[in-house]
Protein backbone atom coordinates (compact mmCIF):
# COMPACT_ATOMS: atom_id res chain seq x y z
CA UNK A 1 0.00 0.00 0.00
CA UNK A 2 2.71 2.43 0.87
CA UNK A 3 4.99 1.70 -2.31
CA UNK A 4 1.58 2.08 -4.50
CA UNK A 5 1.20 5.76 -2.62
CA UNK A 6 4.71 6.79 -3.46
CA UNK A 7 4.29 5.54 -6.60
CA UNK A 8 0.82 7.90 -7.00
CA UNK A 9 2.72 11.08 -5.66
CA UNK A 10 6.16 9.97 -8.01
CA UNK A 11 3.46 10.66 -11.21
CA UNK A 12 1.79 13.90 -9.59
CA UNK A 13 4.39 15.70 -9.29
CA UNK A 14 6.05 14.75 -12.62
CA UNK A 15 2.39 16.09 -14.01
CA UNK A 16 3.32 19.14 -12.08
CA UNK A 17 6.66 19.62 -13.14
CA UNK A 18 6.30 19.38 -16.68
CA UNK A 19 3.17 22.25 -16.46
CA UNK A 20 5.63 24.40 -14.51
CA UNK A 21 8.61 23.26 -17.13
CA UNK A 22 6.03 24.73 -19.74
CA UNK A 23 5.32 27.78 -18.44
CA UNK A 24 8.95 28.54 -17.36
CA UNK A 25 10.03 28.25 -21.12
CA UNK A 26 7.16 30.08 -22.72
CA UNK A 27 5.38 27.19 -24.26
CA UNK A 28 2.50 27.82 -21.64
CA UNK A 29 2.24 31.78 -21.61
CA UNK A 30 -0.18 33.73 -19.47
CA UNK A 31 -3.64 33.13 -20.45
CA UNK A 32 -2.90 29.89 -22.56
CA UNK A 33 -5.50 26.95 -22.14
CA UNK A 34 -4.10 24.02 -20.59
CA UNK A 35 -4.11 20.86 -22.37
CA UNK A 36 -7.29 18.87 -21.70
CA UNK A 37 -7.16 16.35 -18.58
CA UNK A 38 -7.85 13.22 -21.12
CA UNK A 39 -5.27 14.28 -23.52
CA UNK A 40 -2.96 15.25 -21.10
CA UNK A 41 -3.30 12.00 -19.03
CA UNK A 42 -2.81 10.18 -22.53
CA UNK A 43 0.48 12.01 -23.72
CA UNK A 44 1.96 11.43 -20.20
CA UNK A 45 0.95 7.71 -19.68
CA UNK A 46 -0.46 8.46 -16.76
CA UNK A 47 -4.68 8.20 -15.26
CA UNK A 48 -6.90 11.22 -15.63
CA UNK A 49 -7.34 11.29 -11.74
CA UNK A 50 -3.58 12.51 -11.15
CA UNK A 51 -3.80 14.50 -13.94
CA UNK A 52 -7.02 16.19 -12.21
CA UNK A 53 -4.43 16.22 -8.56
CA UNK A 54 -1.76 18.32 -10.49
CA UNK A 55 -3.88 20.75 -12.00
CA UNK A 56 -5.39 21.30 -8.62
CA UNK A 57 -1.98 21.48 -6.84
CA UNK A 58 -1.04 23.88 -9.61
CA UNK A 59 -4.22 25.63 -9.23
CA UNK A 60 -3.47 26.00 -5.22
CA UNK A 61 0.05 27.49 -6.07
CA UNK A 62 -1.56 30.37 -8.13
CA UNK A 63 0.38 29.20 -11.17
CA UNK A 64 -3.06 27.75 -13.30
CA UNK A 65 -6.60 29.10 -12.96
CA UNK A 66 -9.51 27.15 -13.61
CA UNK A 67 -13.10 28.68 -15.65
CA UNK A 68 -15.98 26.33 -14.86
CA UNK A 69 -16.64 24.36 -17.65
CA UNK A 70 -13.73 25.77 -19.67
CA UNK A 71 -10.53 24.05 -18.59
CA UNK A 72 -7.66 25.10 -16.95
CA UNK A 73 -5.75 28.54 -17.83
CA UNK A 74 -2.04 29.72 -17.14
CA UNK A 75 -2.40 32.40 -14.48
CA UNK A 76 -0.88 35.95 -14.86
CA UNK A 77 2.39 36.29 -13.58
CA UNK A 78 2.73 38.11 -10.26
CA UNK A 79 5.02 40.97 -10.13
CA UNK A 80 8.73 40.37 -8.99
CA UNK A 81 9.65 41.82 -5.59
CA UNK A 82 11.86 44.48 -6.24
CA UNK A 83 15.52 44.33 -4.61
CA UNK A 84 14.82 47.27 -2.24
CA UNK A 85 11.51 45.01 -1.50
CA UNK A 86 13.06 41.94 0.09
CA UNK A 87 16.63 44.00 1.14
CA UNK A 88 17.13 44.73 4.80
CA UNK A 89 15.50 48.40 5.86
CA UNK A 90 18.76 50.35 6.83
CA UNK A 91 16.59 53.62 7.17
CA UNK A 92 14.06 52.56 10.14
CA UNK A 93 14.57 53.57 13.34
CA UNK A 94 16.39 50.70 15.08
CA UNK A 95 13.76 50.42 18.00
CA UNK A 96 12.08 47.21 19.50
CA UNK A 97 10.22 46.03 16.20
CA UNK A 98 13.57 47.24 14.39
CA UNK A 99 15.16 44.19 15.74
CA UNK A 100 12.23 41.90 15.26
CA UNK A 101 11.53 42.42 11.76
CA UNK A 102 14.95 41.83 10.77
CA UNK A 103 15.48 38.66 12.75
CA UNK A 104 11.84 37.06 11.34
CA UNK A 105 13.53 37.66 8.38
CA UNK A 106 13.45 34.45 6.42
CA UNK A 107 16.76 34.82 4.58
CA UNK A 108 19.33 32.42 4.41
CA UNK A 109 22.59 34.34 4.39
CA UNK A 110 21.65 37.03 7.71
CA UNK A 111 23.43 35.98 10.79
CA UNK A 112 21.08 36.36 13.75
CA UNK A 113 23.49 36.92 17.14
CA UNK A 114 20.65 39.50 18.28
CA UNK A 115 17.43 37.16 17.93
CA UNK A 116 16.04 35.98 21.01
CA UNK A 117 15.58 32.04 19.83
CA UNK A 118 17.75 28.99 19.33
CA UNK A 119 18.76 28.01 15.73
CA UNK A 120 16.87 25.59 14.16
CA UNK A 121 19.48 22.27 15.06
CA UNK A 122 19.63 23.07 18.28
CA UNK A 123 15.61 22.36 19.31
CA UNK A 124 14.11 18.77 19.43
CA UNK A 125 13.37 18.52 15.96
CA UNK A 126 13.07 14.23 16.18
CA UNK A 127 10.58 14.52 19.63
CA UNK A 128 8.78 17.11 17.55
CA UNK A 129 7.95 14.67 14.21
CA UNK A 130 7.26 11.62 16.64
CA UNK A 131 4.46 14.08 18.46
CA UNK A 132 3.04 15.28 14.96
CA UNK A 133 2.94 11.42 13.91
CA UNK A 134 1.27 10.40 17.29
CA UNK A 135 -1.46 13.01 16.80
CA UNK A 136 -1.75 12.48 13.12
CA UNK A 137 -3.62 8.58 14.17
CA UNK A 138 -5.67 9.98 16.69
CA UNK A 139 -8.94 9.97 15.91
CA UNK A 140 -11.60 13.19 16.53
CA UNK A 141 -11.17 16.38 17.32
CA UNK A 142 -7.39 17.57 17.57
CA UNK A 143 -6.94 18.01 14.21
CA UNK A 144 -10.16 19.54 13.51
CA UNK A 145 -11.72 21.46 15.84
CA UNK A 146 -11.65 24.55 18.42
CA UNK A 147 -9.88 24.06 22.03
CA UNK A 148 -12.17 24.15 24.94
CA UNK A 149 -12.09 27.99 26.21
CA UNK A 150 -9.08 27.32 28.74
CA UNK A 151 -7.28 25.21 26.67
CA UNK A 152 -6.35 21.18 26.89
CA UNK A 153 -7.42 19.69 30.31
CA UNK A 154 -4.67 17.97 30.53
CA UNK A 155 -1.39 20.00 29.36
CA UNK A 156 -3.25 22.40 32.00
CA UNK A 157 -2.88 19.27 34.58
CA UNK A 158 0.56 18.76 33.61
CA UNK A 159 1.58 22.32 33.58
CA UNK A 160 -0.34 22.59 37.50
CA UNK A 161 2.41 20.08 38.22
CA UNK A 162 5.59 21.75 36.65
CA UNK A 163 4.62 24.93 38.74
CA UNK A 164 4.22 23.15 41.75
CA UNK A 165 7.65 22.02 41.52
CA UNK A 166 8.58 26.02 41.56
CA UNK A 167 6.81 26.38 44.56
CA UNK A 168 3.81 28.22 42.85
CA UNK A 169 0.83 26.77 43.76
CA UNK A 170 -1.62 26.58 40.75
CA UNK A 171 -4.15 24.19 39.98
CA UNK A 172 -5.37 23.39 36.47
CA UNK A 173 -8.25 25.93 37.48
CA UNK A 174 -5.87 28.60 37.78
CA UNK A 175 -4.17 28.18 34.19
CA UNK A 176 -5.35 29.14 30.57
CA UNK A 177 -3.40 28.21 27.60
CA UNK A 178 -2.32 30.66 25.28
CA UNK A 179 -1.01 31.17 21.86
CA UNK A 180 2.51 32.37 23.09
CA UNK A 181 4.15 34.44 26.01
CA UNK A 182 3.21 37.50 23.93
CA UNK A 183 -0.49 36.89 23.79
CA UNK A 184 -0.58 36.03 27.57
CA UNK A 185 0.63 39.42 28.56
CA UNK A 186 -1.44 41.13 25.36
CA UNK A 187 -4.70 39.39 27.47
CA UNK A 188 -3.26 40.80 31.01
CA UNK A 189 -2.50 44.20 29.71
CA UNK A 190 -6.61 44.00 28.34
CA UNK A 191 -7.78 43.01 31.99
CA UNK A 192 -5.24 44.96 33.86
CA UNK A 193 -4.33 48.41 32.81
CA UNK A 194 -5.99 51.31 30.60
CA UNK A 195 -4.61 54.15 28.20
CA UNK A 196 -1.80 56.45 30.20
CA UNK A 197 -0.95 53.99 32.70
CA UNK A 198 2.15 53.60 34.31
CA UNK A 199 3.72 50.30 34.21
CA UNK A 200 7.17 49.61 35.55
CA UNK A 201 9.61 47.22 33.70
CA UNK A 202 13.31 46.57 34.35
CA UNK A 203 15.84 48.73 32.84
CA UNK A 204 17.11 47.40 30.39
CA UNK A 205 13.96 44.69 29.85
CA UNK A 206 12.99 42.33 26.73
CA UNK A 207 12.35 44.79 24.23
CA UNK A 208 8.75 43.51 23.21
CA UNK A 209 7.46 44.44 26.34
CA UNK A 210 8.10 47.85 25.42
CA UNK A 211 6.32 47.10 21.98
CA UNK A 212 3.74 45.63 23.90
CA UNK A 213 2.99 48.56 26.84
CA UNK A 214 3.22 50.86 23.78
CA UNK A 215 0.37 49.16 21.70
CA UNK A 216 -1.46 49.68 25.12
CA UNK A 217 -1.20 53.34 25.28
CA UNK A 218 0.77 52.59 28.50
CA UNK A 219 3.62 54.55 30.42
CA UNK A 220 6.42 52.67 30.50
CA UNK A 221 9.18 53.49 33.45
CA UNK A 222 12.10 51.82 34.18
CA UNK A 223 13.75 50.34 37.20
CA UNK A 224 17.90 49.84 37.03
CA UNK A 225 18.79 46.46 36.68
CA UNK A 226 21.54 45.22 38.77
CA UNK A 227 22.99 41.42 38.92
CA UNK A 228 20.53 40.78 41.37
CA UNK A 229 17.95 41.85 40.18
CA UNK A 230 16.11 45.58 40.31
CA UNK A 231 17.91 47.73 42.13
CA UNK A 232 15.19 48.04 45.34
CA UNK A 233 16.12 51.37 46.71
CA UNK A 234 15.36 52.88 43.13
CA UNK A 235 11.54 50.10 43.05
CA UNK A 236 10.22 51.57 45.96
CA UNK A 237 11.23 55.17 45.11
CA UNK A 238 9.43 54.58 41.93
CA UNK A 239 6.60 52.91 43.49
CA UNK A 240 5.83 55.94 45.58
CA UNK A 241 6.22 58.78 42.96
CA UNK A 242 4.81 57.05 39.69
CA UNK A 243 2.23 54.92 41.53
CA UNK A 244 1.82 52.28 38.93
CA UNK A 245 -0.41 50.00 38.37
CA UNK A 246 1.80 47.35 36.94
CA UNK A 247 5.41 45.46 36.98
CA UNK A 248 6.43 43.40 34.14
CA UNK A 249 9.72 41.58 34.83
CA UNK A 250 11.33 38.29 34.49
CA UNK A 251 11.57 35.01 36.22
CA UNK A 252 15.36 33.57 36.58
CA UNK A 253 17.30 34.36 34.11
CA UNK A 254 16.79 38.12 33.03
CA UNK A 255 16.92 39.03 29.55
CA UNK A 256 18.70 40.89 28.08
CA UNK A 257 21.32 40.83 31.20
CA UNK A 258 21.55 37.50 31.78
CA UNK A 259 20.93 38.64 35.74
CA UNK A 260 19.46 36.11 38.61
CA UNK A 261 16.98 37.61 41.23
CA UNK A 262 18.91 37.39 44.65
CA UNK A 263 15.95 36.00 47.36
CA UNK A 264 16.64 39.01 49.87
CA UNK A 265 15.65 41.37 46.73
CA UNK A 266 12.40 38.83 45.33
CA UNK A 267 10.58 38.76 48.90
CA UNK A 268 10.92 43.17 49.18
CA UNK A 269 9.37 43.81 45.53
CA UNK A 270 6.45 41.33 46.63
CA UNK A 271 6.19 43.30 49.76
CA UNK A 272 6.28 46.63 48.40
CA UNK A 273 3.82 45.60 45.60
CA UNK A 274 1.47 44.27 47.92
CA UNK A 275 1.83 47.42 49.99
CA UNK A 276 1.14 49.57 46.76
CA UNK A 277 -1.41 47.37 45.54
CA UNK A 278 0.09 47.05 42.72
CA UNK A 279 0.36 43.77 40.16
CA UNK A 280 2.98 41.78 38.96
CA UNK A 281 3.58 39.86 36.02
CA UNK A 282 6.06 37.25 35.73
CA UNK A 283 7.67 35.80 33.08
CA UNK A 284 8.91 32.50 33.53
CA UNK A 285 9.49 31.53 29.92
CA UNK A 286 13.57 30.89 30.48
CA UNK A 287 12.90 29.03 33.75
CA UNK A 288 13.91 25.45 31.94
CA UNK A 289 17.60 26.72 30.94
CA UNK A 290 18.43 27.90 35.08
CA UNK A 291 21.50 25.43 36.29
CA UNK A 292 19.98 26.05 39.92
CA UNK A 293 16.46 27.17 41.35
CA UNK A 294 16.18 31.44 41.10
CA UNK A 295 13.47 32.59 43.70
CA UNK A 296 9.92 33.13 41.91
CA UNK A 297 7.84 36.03 43.17
CA UNK A 298 4.74 34.14 41.99
CA UNK A 299 6.12 31.64 44.39
CA UNK A 300 6.91 34.10 47.43
CA UNK A 301 2.85 35.67 46.91
CA UNK A 302 1.18 32.84 46.54
CA UNK A 303 -0.65 34.18 42.88
CA UNK A 304 -2.20 36.73 45.17
CA UNK A 305 -1.22 39.84 42.92
CA UNK A 306 1.83 38.07 40.97
CA UNK A 307 0.82 35.88 37.83
CA UNK A 308 2.87 33.53 36.05
CA UNK A 309 3.31 33.62 32.42
CA UNK A 310 5.44 31.35 29.95
CA UNK A 311 5.97 29.27 26.99
CA UNK A 312 7.70 27.08 25.13
CA UNK A 313 8.81 29.23 22.21
CA UNK A 314 12.57 29.51 23.10
CA UNK A 315 12.95 25.71 24.36
CA UNK A 316 10.91 23.38 22.45
CA UNK A 317 9.76 25.33 18.97
CA UNK A 318 8.88 28.75 17.94
CA UNK A 319 6.51 27.22 15.31
CA UNK A 320 4.30 25.52 18.18
CA UNK A 321 2.70 28.20 19.40
CA UNK A 322 1.95 27.60 23.06
CA UNK A 323 1.65 29.45 26.32
CA UNK A 324 0.05 29.64 29.48
CA UNK A 325 -1.04 32.29 32.45
CA UNK A 326 -1.22 30.87 36.25
CA UNK A 327 -3.91 32.97 38.07
CA UNK A 328 -6.26 33.34 40.74
CA UNK A 329 -9.36 31.94 40.07
CA UNK A 330 -11.27 35.05 39.75
CA UNK A 331 -9.09 36.86 37.29
CA UNK A 332 -9.40 33.54 34.99
CA UNK A 333 -13.02 34.67 33.73
CA UNK A 334 -12.53 37.12 32.40
CA UNK A 335 -9.22 36.45 30.82
CA UNK A 336 -11.01 33.74 29.20
CA UNK A 337 -13.86 35.80 28.33
CA UNK A 338 -10.92 37.51 26.19
CA UNK A 339 -9.08 35.28 25.23
CA UNK A 340 -12.47 34.36 22.97
CA UNK A 341 -13.05 37.68 22.15
CA UNK A 342 -10.10 38.69 20.78
CA UNK A 343 -8.88 34.72 19.51
CA UNK A 344 -11.65 33.20 20.10
CA UNK A 345 -9.58 29.74 20.77
CA UNK A 346 -5.78 28.63 20.62
CA UNK A 347 -4.44 26.47 18.98
CA UNK A 348 -5.63 22.81 20.10
CA UNK A 349 -2.60 20.77 17.80
CA UNK A 350 -0.16 22.80 19.00
CA UNK A 351 -0.84 22.18 23.03
CA UNK A 352 -1.17 18.19 21.96
CA UNK A 353 2.21 18.83 20.46
CA UNK A 354 3.66 20.43 23.77
CA UNK A 355 1.74 17.43 25.84
CA UNK A 356 3.43 14.82 23.80
CA UNK A 357 6.89 15.91 24.15
CA UNK A 358 6.29 16.89 27.72
CA UNK A 359 4.76 13.67 28.63
CA UNK A 360 7.70 10.86 26.72
CA UNK A 361 9.95 12.42 28.44
CA UNK A 362 12.21 13.74 26.06
CA UNK A 363 11.92 17.57 26.92
CA UNK A 364 13.33 17.16 30.04
CA UNK A 365 16.77 15.25 27.89
CA UNK A 366 16.17 17.45 25.37
CA UNK A 367 16.83 20.60 28.36
CA UNK A 368 19.51 19.05 30.05
CA UNK A 369 22.08 18.71 26.77
CA UNK A 370 20.71 22.51 25.81
CA UNK A 371 22.06 23.65 28.98
CA UNK A 372 25.27 21.87 28.60
CA UNK A 373 25.75 23.29 24.77
CA UNK A 374 24.69 27.48 26.00
CA UNK A 375 27.22 27.04 28.74
CA UNK A 376 29.96 26.10 26.04
CA UNK A 377 28.83 28.54 23.82
CA UNK A 378 28.26 31.29 26.63
CA UNK A 379 32.01 31.12 27.29
CA UNK A 380 33.04 31.23 23.49
CA UNK A 381 30.87 34.08 23.34
CA UNK A 382 32.43 35.37 26.35
CA UNK A 383 36.30 35.04 25.01
CA UNK A 384 35.58 36.23 21.30
CA UNK A 385 33.62 39.48 22.67
CA UNK A 386 37.02 40.15 25.02
CA UNK A 387 39.06 39.59 21.93
CA UNK A 388 37.61 42.54 20.03
CA UNK A 389 37.14 44.92 23.13
CA UNK A 390 33.62 43.88 24.11
CA UNK A 391 32.89 43.76 27.97
CA UNK A 392 30.38 41.38 29.71
CA UNK A 393 27.90 43.32 31.74
CA UNK A 394 28.50 40.25 33.91
CA UNK A 395 29.02 36.40 32.91
CA UNK A 396 25.96 34.67 33.33
CA UNK A 397 25.43 31.18 34.79
CA UNK A 398 22.57 29.91 32.72
CA UNK A 399 20.61 31.47 30.05
CA UNK A 400 21.12 32.33 25.91
CA UNK A 401 22.08 36.17 26.60
CA UNK A 402 25.04 38.13 27.17
CA UNK A 403 24.71 41.50 27.50
CA UNK A 404 27.88 43.38 26.63
CA UNK A 405 29.16 47.13 27.07
CA UNK A 406 30.52 48.09 23.31
CA UNK A 407 34.58 50.48 23.60
CA UNK A 408 34.15 54.43 24.19
CA UNK A 409 32.22 56.33 21.29
CA UNK A 410 30.79 53.32 20.00
CA UNK A 411 27.13 53.59 19.47
CA UNK A 412 24.64 49.93 19.47
CA UNK A 413 21.89 51.38 17.29
CA UNK A 414 24.49 52.39 14.58
CA UNK A 415 26.75 49.36 14.86
CA UNK A 416 23.57 47.57 14.41
CA UNK A 417 22.81 49.40 11.29
CA UNK A 418 26.50 48.58 9.73
CA UNK A 419 26.21 45.22 10.35
CA UNK A 420 22.77 44.81 9.09
CA UNK A 421 24.23 45.89 5.67
CA UNK A 422 26.53 42.67 6.08
CA UNK A 423 24.11 40.92 6.38
CA UNK A 424 24.31 40.72 10.59
CA UNK A 425 21.24 41.31 12.69
CA UNK A 426 22.56 43.01 15.82
CA UNK A 427 20.30 43.71 19.49
CA UNK A 428 21.43 47.77 20.17
CA UNK A 429 21.24 48.41 23.75
CA UNK A 430 18.78 50.84 24.03
CA UNK A 431 16.07 49.23 22.32
CA UNK A 432 16.15 47.38 25.86
CA UNK A 433 16.05 50.62 27.61
CA UNK A 434 13.10 52.41 28.29
CA UNK A 435 14.97 55.59 29.47
CA UNK A 436 17.50 55.08 26.62
CA UNK A 437 20.12 54.77 28.32
CA UNK A 438 22.02 51.59 26.97
CA UNK A 439 22.97 52.93 23.35
CA UNK A 440 26.79 51.59 24.37
CA UNK A 441 25.04 47.96 25.05
CA UNK A 442 24.54 45.41 22.47
CA UNK A 443 22.81 42.01 23.66
CA UNK A 444 23.99 38.29 22.29
CA UNK A 445 22.35 35.35 21.96
CA UNK A 446 25.55 32.66 22.29
CA UNK A 447 23.39 30.56 20.71
CA UNK A 448 23.36 32.07 17.66
CA UNK A 449 26.93 33.66 17.87
CA UNK A 450 28.68 30.89 16.86
CA UNK A 451 29.74 31.91 12.92
CA UNK A 452 33.49 33.52 13.21
CA UNK A 453 31.83 35.76 10.51
CA UNK A 454 29.94 37.49 13.02
CA UNK A 455 33.38 38.24 14.57
CA UNK A 456 34.91 39.16 11.67
CA UNK A 457 32.60 41.60 10.59
CA UNK A 458 32.19 43.29 14.28
CA UNK A 459 36.16 43.40 13.89
CA UNK A 460 36.35 45.25 10.98
CA UNK A 461 33.70 47.61 12.07
CA UNK A 462 34.94 48.06 15.74
CA UNK A 463 38.27 50.37 16.60
CA UNK A 464 41.14 48.28 16.79
CA UNK A 465 42.30 46.61 19.92
CA UNK A 466 38.94 47.99 21.72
Amino acid sequence: MEMKAKASEGRTAAAVAEIERRIATRQLVTGARLPSVRGFAKSLGISPSTVVEAYERLAAAGLIRSRPGSGFYVAPVAAPLSLADIGPRLDRAVDPLWISRQALEERVDLLKPGCGWLPPDWMPQAALQRALKAIGRQEGLVLSDYDSPAGLPALRQLLARRLLDRGIPAGPGQILLTDSGTQAIDLLCRLLIAPGDTVLVDDPCYFNFHALLRAHRARAVGVPMTPEGPDPEAFERIVRTEKPRLYISMAGIHNPTGAALSPLIAHRIVRLAAEAGMTIIEDDIFGDLENRPQPRLAAIDGLSRVISIGSFSKTLSASVRSGYIAARPDWLEALIDLKIATGFSTSRLSAEVVLQVLKDGSYRRHVDQLKIRLGKAMNETIMRARGLGLQPWLEPEAGLFLWCRLPPGIDGAELARQSLAEGIVLAPGDAFSPAGGASRFLRFNVAQSQEARIWEVLGGLLPKGG
